[in-house]
This record gives C-alpha cells, sequence and structure tokens, in this order.
C-alpha cells in the first residue's frame, strides 16, 4: 500500500499507541478525590504540561475537546459572550468547513462575516487592517490550508492585531502542529488535533490565552477546565502528549526530508503538459496540490486506487466538486474542479513516491492522452 494522504489522517504510531493501552489501565475518574482518581489526575497534569512545554504556553490555557472540529466551534461560538463588544468577524476563503460551519451559524445569529483578500493565497495585510472597525471582535485565519497547504503569515498577522485590543485572533493550526516550526506568541486561540500528527482520533485541543473569555458549548460536570464540560479522556490526552513529542523531537529533519521528496514530486508532475501546480512557494513542503485538466478528480483518485494507492481530492471533510481553497488561489475554474492533492509526511518513502509517479504516468496517458 501507498498512503499519500497524511493532510486526511496519519496512521497511528505504535509507540503513541502503546501509550494509549498503557494509560487506560488507570481506570480512575480524574476528578474523583479517591487515590485512582488523583493517580489519573496527575497523568493528566504530566502530560497537559508536556503538551504546553512543547506549545509554549501555560498549562491552564489548554482546552482539551474530540478535535480541532470540536475546538473550532468552541473558539468561534464561544466568542458570542463578547457580542456586547461588536458582531464582526474577519476570516479567508482558505478555511476548513469546520470554521464555514460555525461561521454560518453565527451569522444566522446576527454576526457579519467578511473575507479578507488574498495575494497569491497570501492574506493581504493591508487590506485586513482597513476591514478592522470598532465592530470586529474576532479574526480566524489558518495557519496552513489543508487543500494546497499555503502557509499564512500567522506571526506578523498576530502583531498587526495586538494595535487592536478589542480583536481576538483565532488560528486553526490542525496542519501546522506536529508538522513544522510556530510561534503561539501572537496568537490568542489555536485549534489543533492529535489525528493529523500519528496520534488517535477523537482527541484535540484548543489553546486559549488566560486573557480571552468563552462561552462553552457543552454545559455541565467538571473537567480539566470550566471550557469543556465531561470526564476527561486520559489515555487520549496521554496519547496526544506523546503524539506530540514523537512529531516535534526531530522536526527539522523531518521537514528536509519532506521538502526533498515533494521537489522530486512537483519535478515531476510539471513536465505533463495538462498538470498545473496549484501549490505555491509558500506551501509547507507536506501538500502537494494539483490539477489534471479534463480528468475528474475522483476518476484519477479510483484509477490509482485500483494500484493501492491512496490520494484526495479536497478537504477529506469538504463538500462539492469545485475546490474552494485551489479557485481562491488560481481563480480558474477549470483547475478548481479538476484538482488532486498528494499530502505527504516523514514516513513517505522514495518506493511510495516511485509507485505513486510509476501509476500516475500509466493513468495520465490512458485518461488524458487520446
Amino acid at each position: 500500500m501507498t498512503y499519500l494522504d497524511y493532510s486526511a489522517t496519519t496512521p497511528v504510531s505504535d509507540e503513541v499507541l502503546d501509550s494509549f493501552v498503557k494509560a487506560s489501565k488507570y481506570i480512575g475518574n480524574p476528578n474523583s478525590l479517591h487515590k485512582l482518581g488523583v493517580e489519573s489526575k496527575k497523568l493528566i497534569d504530566a502530560s497537559t504540561n508536556q503538551i504546553s512545554k512543547i506549545l509554549g504556553v501555560k498549562p491552564e490555557e489548554i482546552i482539551y475537546t474530540s478535535g480541532a472540529s470540536e475546538s473550532n466551534n468552541l473558539a468561534l461560538k464561544g466568542i458570542e459572550i463578547y457580542k456586547n463588544r461588536g458582531n464582526h468577524i474577519i476570516t479567508t476563503e482558505l478555511e476548513h468547513s469546520s470554521i464555514y460551519g460555525p461561521l454560518n451559524y453565527m451569522a444566522n445569529n446576527g454576526f457579519e462575516i467578511d473575507f479578507v483578500p488574498l495575494k497569491d493565497g497570501i492574506v493581504d495585510m493591508d487590506a485586513l487592517k482597513e476591514m478592522i472597525t470598532d465592530k470586529t471582535i474576532l479574526v480566524s485565519i489558518s495557519a496552513v490550508n489543508s487543500e494546497t497547504g499555503i502557509r499564512q503569515p500567522i506571526e506578523e498577522i498576530g502583531k498587526l492585531l495586538k494595535e487592536y485590543p478589542k480583536v481576538i485572533f483565532h488560528s486553526d493550526m490542525t496542519q501546522a502542529i506536529g508538522k513544522i516550526n510556530i510561534n503561539l506568541d501572537n496568537v490568542d486561540m489555536a485549534s489543533f488535533s492529535a489525528h493529523k500528527f500519528f496520534g488517535i482520533k477523537g482527541i484535540g485541543a484548543l489553546v486559549k490565552k488566560e486573557n480571552v473569555r468563552l462561552e462553552p458549548i457543552i454545559h455541565g460536570g467538571k473537567s480539566t477546565t470550566i471550557y469543556r464540560s465531561g470526564t476527561p479522556a486520559s489515555a487520549l490526552i496521554v496519547s496526544m502528549a506523546k503524539a506530540l513529542r514523537l512529531a516535534t523531537e526531530n522536526l527539522d529533519e523531518d521537514i528536509k526530508k519532506v521538502k526533498k521528496i515533494n521537489e522530486k514530486v512537483k519535478s515531476i508532475l510539471e513536465k505533463y503538459e495538462n498538470v498545473y501546480i496549484n501549490s505555491t512557494d509558500a506551501s509547507i513542503p507536506h501538500v502537494i496540490n494539483v490539477s489534471i485538466l479534463g480528468v475528474k478528480p475522483e476518476t484519477m483518485l479510483h484509477a490509482l486506487e485500483e494500484d493501492d494507492i491512496y490520494i484526495s481530492t479536497q478537504s477529506a471533510c469538504s463538500t462539492g466538486n469545485t475546490s474552494k481553497a485551489v479557485m481562491a488561489v488560481t481563480h480558474d475554474t477549470d483547475r478548481a474542479s479538476s484538482s488532486i492533492r498528494i499530502s505527504i509526511s516523514s514516513k513517505t518513502t522514495l518506493e511510495d513516491i516511485d509507485n505513486f509517479l510509476k501509476s500516475f504516468d500509466k493513468n495520465y496517458k490512458r485518461l488524458v492522452v487520446k
């Protein structure tokens, strides 16, 4: 099997699974006062401290959730608590569906949503500054787009927004944390999920700086914080801490490896007449988005699947046949409706790439060349 869909989800590493199994033996509810509960709480606290050190935030600023979608919903819906300050939210056309869903909800509840213009897929900083009004309370911009891999200048955006004390800055960092070096100093909230860096599905977090208040979307019962009720998932939390540590301990070397593979794939694909590379110089090397004019994305996906090779069309959570992200970057309907995503990781081998390129060439000639 050749797996090239790491942006959708990553396989769970054996070490992470082992940590989950060991932590599962701590049967006490972390909120119980007896010995078993105290032991479970100590386990969670140790994991939280580890995550906080890796991300450079305070332990009390970490809210555990079921994943990035819940984190995004909490970050966006939770700012309704600031509605007395204003009702204006700014975002981009490169966000995940778990951002657009809550924003649609917010729009139906009296909020105004605006989209900042892009230059070659990057936020236009001057335009962003002009869009901020005395009613603006939130800016939500993803660190890395899941379809094209385009990375936004989050640190720079955060510095700009510091000039507006009323404005909260949220970033969906699901495709960034565990893959690239990123600084959270100028971000008020950041969402991420363990299954993007070889962790287990069902656990994620929202980093919420201590100066930000939120209205919870899940009420009732004690947990690790007041912002998300429910019995803490001890084993999942432990496994996420392990996954994050493993993903970041050799990060620079892993990025170099991924970049080398990325360059090989692009250098070959760009030679095909009907192939256009949509990822840009601003994209992280883990994502290669290409359009094959004249071929439906799902047709190429299933053709490759017959050779036991797995890629994706759009983000796994996207709807519709046209990539909104590719359209926002290329302004080309044909390219936006014929794009596929090859996503790689430090686990990707040269053999994987050779298998993909061989199958791609065979299917390109069959589907495109008449």
